[in-house]
């Protein structure tokens, strides 16, 4: 044992390990060494030397054992054909006790894992892996017995309820979550429930979990799976008495077995060397580039968090390949040595995609160790026999779990290796501004290796889910996915007069409910048919330059595209069809935005699980005195605001900065917002009618008593409006004249780039002034530009028009509107907009 990684500890505490004869494959001393605990518990830790936690270790010997404890556990259920496990067992522990690599033979060992688990036969079951060291164990199993697995967790995820929850006594964080996305995955798979966990000790956290199993859905047996099985006889008797008493089966399997005897009273000696007193031979620089971890489809699972399915295997190992590729070239144009080790790190539960990764990058040729993060203290101490030499201490930085920004997180044996880079493998929520910050993760890996290279994931956990055409709105599905709730079920429409009254009156919000939808007559039809003719040039010159402008502000092709409902939506697909005719693929998604109440944060939170914040441009119709981009400054970046909300930096700043406030508008009269197609106040024609240019959707409602908590804002979709849509027709009319506009426009854009197009607010002051002429007691009551004023007659109670004399080109329906509705109509030759709509003023004004 003198090359044992536990002697150290074995020695001064006189902890005596032994194993139960030949009744497991392998020795305790070939799967753990010792380390201390900082942990009052329990004084020493069993440190795997296969699990990837605290050791850098070869992907191939973590997939191995893996899948030769779910080789077992098949063997024990009977599953597993000629051959059994026995090869596999002796090739990995050769690999484990071997000092020569020739002798290890890791692919040999692969090669050998992969025919056994060939034999395995198919069977029912379920499959539950342990957080945080257990996740990607927990999923090996699963792989090896062909079963779906979950795995708990401590990130609670708002809005989702656990399906189960115990505790785990002697955890550093003891509380588990189930959150499976199907509950059924839990409750109604038939079969016997597979627990896997790195090291059965007492058994107490494997028969909480039963007892919480069995209580809902009661199972025929139960197979606890350890790469490690511990427990004291009085331990084993008691798992036995308990399967008596629930009158089941508990059956245990694991790679090695046997005691590890600890005397009476043993303490744990005080740390001697703090993690933070390693001296920095250098300072490794952020691999700079596109983020690799965008390779990653959305759609296709990290982790077993909320339930991963036999099916879902394939595409985690496509996507893991797309994404090692990526890492390849940027480690390749960062210069990093082709012969140099690599250390993928895994973050806390995420560790079977960071595993995958690192797997898929070891193929490609690069030299290739595995490990990852954990909440765990353990003693560091640089000296020979000892599981844990070295570490670094960084503050947590999962938004969603507790202790964010000040409790502390721990890597372990990161300087085991001159490592020429670290690739950190993250997931969204967990790329937040302490991740990049004073104190964090990425600054506490610096010091050792030249190159940082953080790569984040997208989730996609249980929750909201977009609505998409046909099923809600006229638009294809491909064109926008709607963040919204179908609150088609609910009466929101009342009397205008009377809603009116109750807006400015202060006892509603305007969100709270809707305008009767506007049925235009016959001579209005044909004159919005003849304006979409007309304006249909202006409108698609309109939509490159503002596309191509924030392509190149923003500087990337890969932007995603989050528009404003409802009128910011047609042109968030204009804007994407465009896109797409350069080669880029654009997501387009629509969100609610209220003045008063701020964006919607669910929906943010949505697209922040899913994309980079940094490519989500924020897409509206127009801009009228500014309202809704003040509002979304301070619902974005203001105290409380999403970036706050979410954990995020300040825009611009690198990984885990937030979302911009930037908005880009296809016409920006007002002169609110430097990303513009045009400052010209014309004719929009998806400002002419209301949900029948709109993609059959109202605007959107935020109602308390309809939306609760974590719940999206509503709208409605007017399927019964199907016979007068005209949207899809809008949206080909402008698109097929991209070709004629493109390059005029391109260079419009090129021409806006230089120059200064810092916001004036002209549009709020000129507001302001005719508040004070008219005597009216609010600004809100000034819907200043064409598309404002063609909204007050078609859904408020207008008091007046007022034009600009010569635009009557723009004009013609507003004119018609308005003598359709007996508004007057007044001219101000200083108006510097085409016209402005007028709220009637009522008591007061709330609006």
């Amino acid at each position: 044992m003198s090359g044992w990684s536990g002697t150290w500890v074995a020695q001064r505490l006189g902890i005596e390990l032994e194993d139960a004869g030949d009744r497991a494959p392998l020795a305790l001393t070939d799967l753990v060494g010792l380390a201390l605990r900082v942990n009052p518990k329990r004084p020493h830790l069993l440190v795997s030397t296969v699990l990837a936690k605290h050791v850098p270790t070869d992907p191939r010997l973590v997939h191995a054992a893996g899948h030769l404890l779910g080789l077992r556990v098949a063997e024990h259920l009977g599953r597993l054909g000629t051959g059994g496990s026995a090869d596999v067992a002796t090739r990995l522990r050769t690999a484990l006790t071997t000092s020569d690599a020739s002798a290890a033979d890791l692919d040999g060992l692969a090669a050998a894992t992969g025919a056994a688990l060939a034999a395995v036969e198919e069977g029912d079951g379920l499959v539950l892996g342990y957080a945080e060291t257990a996740t990607a164990l927990g999923h090996l199993v699963g792989r090896a017995l062909g079963l779906p697995s979950v795995h708990s967790t401590r990130r609670a995820v708002p809005g989702v309820v656990s399906v189960l929850g115990f505790e785990e006594s002697h955890s550093h964080a003891t509380t588990h979550l189930v959150l499976a996305e199907d509950p059924a995955l839990l409750l109604a798979t038939p079969g016997p429930a597979v627990l896997v966990d790195d090291e059965l000790s007492t058994g107490r956290t494997a028969l909480a979990t039963i007892r919480a199993l069995h209580a809902h859905a009661p199972r025929a047996e139960y197979v606890v799976a350890a790469l490690v099985d511990a427990r004291r006889a009085v331990d084993r008797r008691h798992i036995e008495q308990v399967a008596a008493d629930l009158g089941t089966r508990i059956s245990v399997v694991a790679l090695a077995e046997g005691e590890v005897r600890v005397p009476e009273g043993a303490v744990a000696p005080e740390p001697e060397t703090p993690l933070t007193a390693e001296e920095s031979r250098r300072s490794g620089a952020l691999v700079p580039g596109a983020d690799p971890g965008d390779a990653w489809p959305v759609a296709v699972r990290t982790s077993g968090r909320h339930g991963f399915a036999p099916a879902d295997e394939a595409p985690l190992a496509d996507a893991a390949a797309a994404v090692a590729a990526r890492v390849g070239e940027r480690l390749e144009a960062a210069g990093v040595d082709a012969a140099g080790d690599v250390l993928v790190l895994g973050t806390e539960e995420l560790m079977y995609a960071p595993l995958a990764v690192a797997e898929a990058l070891r193929r490609a040729g690069r030299a290739t160790y595995f490990s990852t993060t954990t909440r765990s203290p353990v003693q560091v101490r640089d000296v020979e026999g000892y599981a844990v030499r070295s570490g670094v201490r960084f503050l947590a930085h999962d938004r969603d779990a507790d202790g964010y920004g000040a409790a502390d997180r721990f890597a372990y044996n990161v300087a085991a290796r001159d490592w020429a880079a670290i690739v950190v493998v993250l997931d969204r929520p967990t790329a937040t501004a302490a991740l990049a910050g004073p104190g964090g993760l990425l600054a506490a890996l610096a010091p050792h290796a030249p190159h940082v290279l953080p790569v984040v994931l997208p989730v996609d956990p249980p929750g909201a889910r977009p609505l998409r055409g046909p099923e809600f709105g006229s638009y294809a599905a491909d064109e926008v996915a709607w963040l919204l709730q179908d609150l088609s079920h609910v009466r929101l429409e009342g009397d205008r007069e009377e809603r009116e009254r109750r807006i400015q009156s202060g006892e509603a919000h305007y969100a709270e409910s809707l305008p009767t939808e506007y049925r235009p007559d016959a001579a209005y039809r044909e004159l919005y048919d003849e304006q979409v003719v007309a304006v249909a040039d202006r409108v698609a010159a309109a939509v490159v330059t503002v596309s191509e402008l924030a392509r190149r502000e923003r500087g990337r092709d890969d932007l995603v595209l989050v528009s404003l409902a409802r009128a910011g939506t047609p042109i968030g697909i204009l804007m994407r069809r465009w896109a797409a005719r350069q080669g880029w693929d654009w997501p387009h998604h629509a969100v609610s935005i209220v003045r008063d109440r701020g964006i919607d944060l669910v929906a943010l939170r949505w697209i922040a699980d899913r994309y980079d914040p940094a490519r989500v441009l924020v897409v509206d119709g127009w801009t009228g005195k500014g309202a809704i981009a003040r509002e979304l400054v301070a619902a974005v970046e203001g105290d409380g605001g999403a970036n706050d909300a979410l954990r995020l930096g300040a825009a611009g700043s690198g990984v885990g900065a937030g979302f911009s406030a930037d908005l880009a508008v296809l016409a920006d009269p007002g002169e609110c917002v430097p990303l513009h197609g045009t400052r010209d106040d014309f004719l929009i024609p998806s400002a002419c009618l209301n949900s029948t240019v709109s993609g059959l959707v109202s605007r959107t409602v935020l109602n308390d008593e309809l939306i609760g908590p974590h719940q999206l804002h509503g709208a409605k979709f007017y399927a019964e409006l199907a016979d007068e849509d005209v949207s899809a027709a809008y949206l080909d009319a402008v698109s097929a004249r991209f070709d004629d506009v493109e390059a005029a426009a391109v260079a419009d854009a090129e021409r806006l780039q230089r120059t200064d197009r810092t916001p004036a607010w002209s549009g709020w002051a000129s507001a302001e002034k005719l508040q004070v002429e008219l005597g009216l007691p609010s600004v809100n009551l000034v819907k200043p530009g064409v598309g404002e004023t063609t909204r007050v007659l078609l859904r408020r109670v207008p008091w007046r028009v007022v034009v600009a004399p010569g635009r009557e080109q723009d004009l013609r329906h507003v004119r018609l509107l308005a003598a359709d509705r007996g508004v007057p109509v007044v001219e101000d030759p200083s108006l510097p907009y085409s016209c402005v709509g007028i709220i009637r003023p009522t008591e007061q004004d709330g609006s």
